[in-house]
């Protein structure tokens, strides 16, 4: 059974920083491509960053050069590093497992497998 649980959400002022987790099991981590969504309230998920099986790396434009995804394949564990964290960046934040490793997908239905998510919250 595969499974996705998330973790490191929680509190910050903007301007902080936080590590977002996705601890991965049930299936061989390696062969598919994995990606950060996030969705606040009252408003669509959307698609924040993607990694493929080549470490190829993509980014939302409202991310670039501020968060960082990133994997440990020994640990079959996908990172979010977020930083400049904005009050428009709360959001609940989910991993996503998509089984094109070589994709590097923004679109939600070509997900397979989802994660309960965490939730990021920013003051200003």
């Amino acid at each position: 059974q595969v499974q996705l649980v998330e973790s490191g959400g929680g509190s910050v002022q903007a301007g902080g920083s936080l590590r977002l987790s996705c601890v991965v099991s049930g299936y061989t981590y390696r062969s598919y491509s994995m990606a950060w969504f996030r969705q606040a309230p009252g408003k669509e998920r959307e698609w924040v960053a993607a990694i493929n099986t080549n470490r190829v790396k993509s980014y939302a434009d409202f991310v670039k050069g501020r968060f960082t995804i990133s994997q440990d394949n020994a640990k079959n564990t996908l990172y979010l590093q977020m930083s400049s964290l904005k009050p428009e960046d709360t959001a609940m934040y989910y991993c996503a497992a998509d089984t094109e490793g070589l994709r590097l997908s923004r679109v939600r239905t070509d997900f397979d497998y989802w994660g309960q998510g965490t939730q990021v919250i920013v003051s200003s």
